[in-house]
């Protein structure tokens, strides 16, 4: 299977996740069951704090977006729909655990813990040579007719 973002999202512009900005992370969030996916991850030069380390907005970028389609891939199997629903953060609470060094292959995962109707609460985390570096908890909601992320996939 492709990506989420490639399956469903092919024109999003997304600068965390969206497979059509050329400038962007370009996420790519792969399911493991009905309520998990996980994600690996290469950051450049341009993304570090300071040399050797990932900056931390990048860390943020890339744990909101994995959870975001993690959030959207729940809520659709919950569902029983064939595509997913267009969600977006409501909040989301970073924590920085250590430094992530900016040259290993960063390992996200993600998993919903709570659904109910149109939102969904997930726990991620970021790993960097066998270590967790971060967390992030957020909530994720699927938006309706008239807001400006709705249909964006």
């Amino acid at each position: 299977m492709e990506s989420l973002q490639d399956t469903y999202g092919p024109n999003v512009i997304c600068f965390g996740c969206g497979p059509s900005n050329p400038k962007g992370l370009r996420v790519k969030s792969f399911p493991r069951g009905d309520l998990e996916c996980v994600a690996e991850q290469r950051v450049e030069k341009h993304h570090e704090a300071f040399p050797g380390v990932v900056n931390g907005g990048i860390i943020g970028a890339l744990l909101d977006c994995h959870s975001n389609w993690t959030a959207t891939w729940a809520l659709m199997r919950q569902s029983g729909a064939s595509v997913p629903p267009c969600t977006v953060t409501a909040d989301f609470h970073v924590v920085l655990k250590r430094p992530t060094p900016s040259d290993a292959l960063l390992k996200l995962h993600a998993k919903a813990v709570e659904l109910s109707g149109d939102r969904a609460v997930i726990e991620a985390t970021l790993e960097a040579n066998g270590k967790v570096t971060a967390t992030c908890r957020g909530t994720f909601v699927a938006v309706k007719e008239g807001h400006p992320a709705f249909h964006r996939w």
